[in-house]
């Protein structure tokens, strides 16, 4: 009982150590995984939802750890376990151990044992099969030879064997039975034949049983055998037993037994071992019954009697036969081998082997000589004694040693134990806090940012429809520089949003189609006031390459170029920025423009840094094959690269380290020059990863910079006429038949500028030739067939020589015809381009601002050429009688809790026609849109008090889903409401909270779309052109 009671403590001790560890573990696991938590959360911030899934779960198992070990080390303290008892605990983990390495050492010399005794085992049975399998080889010999002497010397009259023949044969066949010492043949003789036999064979039948006590010399005076009814006689013997011919087989009693057992079975029958009478050396007699020829093989005991012709049997040597067999392994020196014959179990027979009275190990393996009334075994020893077990000895030892050192550790760790359990619990602390902290900034702001949006909204909104009154020049400006503080404002609280989300992870991209040209555009338009205010060049070049329409999120890809953009608009002040955009695999061939670096072949003549340095440390550019659209499918992807040119300040290569750093400048007196919150560069790195994309920058201190930068996208090519027809409707067409088949001539001495020149204008379906300067203009003029239409010259080859302007004039105005030739100059800003009209007052040419776009082109060439629509329309916009002819006349419900938005809403779906009601609750909305009702769409704010947007639009939806059901029943008569059998109002919900009102979240509530608040004309026909129909 006490050995019990001790085992239990000592189990339960070494739990607690055992616990006490792992919990040390996992808070130095905790305290790393914490304290390089930044990097983490980064890395699952840019590993999408997957790695934010996979930090999760690691935080929630890290802080179940810490519960368990904080637990753990309550208990441990509440039972004020003192050095005394450490001690007491030691002492029993060595004793333990001291047990644990005896058991050890017991366990591997057993299994040495037992490696040793299979071993023993293993060569047993070799040795045994092996004997067998040669003993096998003889006997089946030998039943061979009695089949010969049956046929030869029985089946044939006269025998065809005699004694002679017999010998002869015999000694040439020795080889076949390598382990028989002799053979010998009696034939079966009836008392009654005995003496014509005796007197056939020239000798008497001699007594066997008398061949011992007499002398192998005289065998001669053996006497005969007795008087019996049966005989046996030798009549054929190989020579090396020739003394036993004329012996009677049957005279002996165990040789008579061993006869009559093999006439009987038709089997080989064996002997107990005796001397061999030559050799002195232990053998056996294996004999066979020969049998007449037509025996069956089914025949019974007493057939085979009656058919018994003679007996053959065979002479085996065993101890020259093992002798052989141990001659024939190379370990046979390696272990005792003794046969024994064991048909009297209580007095085996030794065959073979030394007497040896070793009690050690030994294997006995069963031999099978083919008589299965005699039993034989083979008994194997080794020779030598086994080894000393010193790999289970050195193993014991070792794995004490380290038990040694591991309690030392244990005693160590509970010293250090305490210590990291409250640094980990004060960490925690921290980090709740940290976390409570980051909560309640989000939080923080997304009502800030809803709260600050709402009056926005209304202001901005407010300011549109004063827009729309009747106003002086002054008061337009007044409500234009309004209007743009206003988006300002608006553009910051959705930087600062961007910014939070990202830091959340909860930042994602939408799967639109849309056209990148287009929004390269808007972009041009957006920034064209201020690069003709600086008198900079701005231009955008986009590849052939790059489809038309593409599958990805425009408004976060707008984002980045604005970001890129709007940088290079505040720091360069002389100059150009030069947006290009190409496939991958376009620069990992050649493109002129980007591989030379010649000072006249920017894009204004300055010089510029190399912008191949800028994607040099890109992954998809270094590797062999890179991806491109080389494959044919509906999900093709295309991999772009844009750069953003500009001939600015550039970059200290000091702050160059931190130019995407959040919220960081790159000198404090950038901000109060230029302004800004130093977070669009950040935005735009996050944005560009998550389009599986690199960014990277190269600046050259008062030279410039070049940003780059690659997105994957998806194609978005249809070959649906419904596809066709929605972009038909969404995007405007620039190539008209108005300008098809017309040609210009373009003059610019630098042929970047000129290139660009010639892609917007073949947008237009205008064919295009480019001259350096004007002297070649001329020559182009004069040397073709006047087929040009227009002429378009740079503002710098213009003014360069006024006298060869007025000649180019004289040269155009010879060539004038029914439909005259325009020329356009193209200018950067207002000033010069008033300049370059007044240097020629002769003929005074029409000046095209830069920088160019599609629709600004086609606008000016309609007004100059006096073909097609010449209502202009700003850039990407939308056809004013467009709206008005879908909304007008409709029945609109707005619902919002605000009055001011409810003001803005319904003002701005009134000027396009709309008959609008408003309430202001969702209470309302839901007794409004029980069918039946007149209304064509709703517009529902999300936020409301009591019944927000999503709660209001399912209780619609299900009211709708019951009154279809009606119908569909037979309850309501669809005539008696205007034939309609499904009714189901469009929802579209308006929202200033940019985080919460997704796309995803209103279609789960059974919404139709959303349109962001105050209403722009472009999204409100793109969402409402889907459900209303002219």
């Amino acid at each position: 009982m006490i050995y019990l009671y001790v085992c239990e403590i000592g189990v339960k001790v070494v739990g607690h150590l055992l616990l006490m560890l792992c919990c040390w573990v996992l808070s130095l696991i905790s305290m790393n995984w914490f304290t390089n938590g930044g990097l983490m959360e980064k890395i699952a911030v840019l590993s999408g939802d997957r790695g934010k899934r996979w930090l999760k779960w690691l935080e929630n198992m890290s802080g179940k750890g810490w519960k368990l070990q904080h637990q753990y080390y309550q208990y441990i303290s509440s039972k004020k376990v003192g050095k005394v008892w450490w001690r007491k605990i030691l002492i029993f983990w060595v004793l333990a151990w001291v047990m644990a390495s005896m058991w050890i050492f017991w366990y591997m010399n057993s299994q040495v044992f037992e490696k040793r005794k299979e071993t023993l085992a293993s060569m047993c049975d070799e040795r045994a099969r092996m004997l067998q399998d040669q003993f096998n080889v003889s006997m089946n010999h030998i039943q061979a030879l009695s089949i010969l002497i049956s046929t030869f010397h029985h089946g044939k009259n006269p025998s065809a064997i005699d004694q002679t023949t017999f010998a002869r044969y015999t000694e040439r066949t020795t080889f076949e039975r390598p382990l028989t010492s002799g053979v010998a043949y009696a034939v079966k003789v009836l008392h009654s034949e005995r003496e014509e036999f005796e007197k056939q064979q020239g000798w008497t039948i001699k007594r066997m049983d008398k061949l011992e006590q007499t002398p192998v010399q005289d065998a001669e005076v053996l006497e005969p055998s007795p008087l019996q009814e049966e005989y046996a006689p030798v009549i054929f013997a190989q020579e090396t037993i020739s003394h036993v011919i004329s012996l009677d087989m049957l005279s002996g009693k165990e040789d008579r037994d061993n006869v009559l057992r093999a006439r009987a079975s038709g089997k080989g029958v064996l002997t107990a071992p005796f001397r061999l009478f030559k050799s002195n050396r232990l053998g056996v007699i294996l004999t066979f019954a020969v049998y007449k020829s037509e025996l069956p093989s089914n025949a019974t005991p007493n057939e085979r009697i009656q058919a018994t012709d003679g007996y053959l049997g065979g002479v085996f040597d065993i101890e020259s036969l093992v002798e052989k067999l141990l001659h024939q392994l190379a370990s046979k020196q390696t272990i005792f081998v003794n046969v024994f014959d064991t048909t009297n179990p209580s007095h085996p027979i030794s065959m073979y082997g030394l007497n040896v009275t070793d009690d050690g190990m030994y294997h006995v393996s069963t031999l099978n000589f083919g008589d299965p009334f005699r039993k034989h075994e083979m008994c194997c020893r080794f020779k030598q004694k086994p080894p000393w077990p010193w790999l289970a000895i050195t193993t014991s030892i070792g794995i004490l040693v380290i038990a040694m050192l591991v309690g030392y550790i244990f005693y160590a760790t509970v010293n250090r134990i305490a210590k990291v359990e409250e640094d980990y619990r004060k960490m925690m602390e921290l980090k709740k806090r940290a976390e409570a902290a980051d909560v309640a900034k989000s939080q923080f702001l997304a009502t800030v940012s809803h709260e600050i949006r709402t009056p926005m909204n209304g202001v901005l909104g407010m300011l549109q429809m004063l827009m729309d009154t009747d106003l002086d020049i002054t008061q337009q400006d007044y409500v234009r520089t309004a209007q743009g503080s206003g988006r300002a404002l608006v553009s910051l609280i959705n930087e600062v949003l961007d910014q939070a989300r990202i830091e959340s992870g909860k930042l994602e991209l939408e799967a639109v189609r849309f056209d990148l040209r287009t929004i390269l555009d808007d972009v041009l338009s957006l920034f064209s006031g201020k690069s003709q205010k600086k008198g900079i060049e701005l231009a955008v070049y986009i590849s052939d390459r790059v489809p038309d329409i593409l599958i990805g999120d425009p408004g976060r890809f707008r984002q980045i170029i604005t970001n890129l953009m709007g940088n290079s608009i505040k720091f360069t002040e002389k100059g150009h920025i030069f947006v290009t955009v190409n496939v991958v695999d376009e620069v990992m061939s050649s493109i002129e423009f980007e591989t030379e670096e010649s000072v006249m072949n920017t894009l204004s003549g300055f010089p510029v840094a190399d912008r191949r340095r800028s994607w040099g440390g890109f992954k998809t550019l270094n590797q062999e094959d890179p991806l491109s659209p080389q494959t044919l499918s509906t999900s093709e992807l295309i991999n772009l690269i844009v750069s953003v040119e500009d001939t600015g300040v550039g970059i200290p290569f000091e702050a160059q380290s931190r130019v995407f750093t959040p919220f960081m400048q790159v000198g404090p007196s950038i901000s109060r020059i230029h302004g800004g919150t130093g977070i669009g560069l950040s935005i735009s790195k996050c944005l560009v990863s998550l389009m599986k994309g690199e960014i990277g920058f190269v600046s050259e201190p008062h030279v410039g910079s070049t940003f780059t930068f690659t997105a994957v996208f998806t194609s978005g090519h249809s070959n649906s006429d419904e596809y066709k027809n929605k972009q038909i409707s969404k995007q405007p067409k620039f190539v008209s038949s108005e300008f098809q088949g017309l040609k210009a001539l373009v003059v610019d001495s630098r042929l970047v500028r000129a290139k660009v020149t010639q892609y917007h204008f073949q947008r237009l379906g205008i064919h295009v030739e480019v001259a350096s300067d004007l002297n070649q203009a001329i020559s182009c003029l004069t040397s073709v067939t006047p087929t040009i239409n227009m002429v378009l010259v740079e503002k710098e080859a213009w003014e360069r020589d006024t006298e060869l302007s007025d000649l180019f004039v004289v040269e155009l105005r010879k060539y004038e015809n029914s439909d005259p030739l325009k020329l356009f100059v193209l200018a950067n800003s207002i000033i010069s381009s008033k300049s370059s009209a007044a240097k020629s007052p002769c003929y005074t040419p029409i000046v095209i601002m830069k920088p160019l776009r599609a629709s600004m082109l086609a606008a000016s060439l309609q007004r100059a050429m006096g073909v097609g629509n010449k209502r202009v329309f700003r850039n990407g916009g939308l056809h004013l009688q467009s709206l008005e002819n879908l909304l007008h006349g409709r029945q609109i419900l707005v619902v919002d809790d605000n009055k001011v938005n409810l003001k803005v809403a319904a003002g701005a779906l009134k000027k396009y026609g709309a008959k609008v009601e408003c309430v202001d609750s969702g209470k309302k909305a839901i007794e409004l849109l029980e069918p039946p009702h007149q209304f064509d769409a709703c517009f529902m704010d999300i936020q409301m008090p009591e019944i927000d947007g999503f709660e209001a639009t399912r209780r619609i939806r299900e009211k709708e889903h019951n009154f279809n059901e009606r119908i569909q029943q037979g309850e309501v008569p669809i005539d008696a409401y205007g034939a309609i059998s499904n009714w189901h109002v469009p929802i579209l919900a308006m929202t200033a909270d940019v985080i919460q009102a997704t796309h995803e979240e209103c279609l789960k509530y059974g919404m139709d779309g959303y349109v962001s608040k105050p209403f722009e004309g472009e999204q409100l026909y793109r969402e409402v052109a889907r459900f209303l129909k002219i």
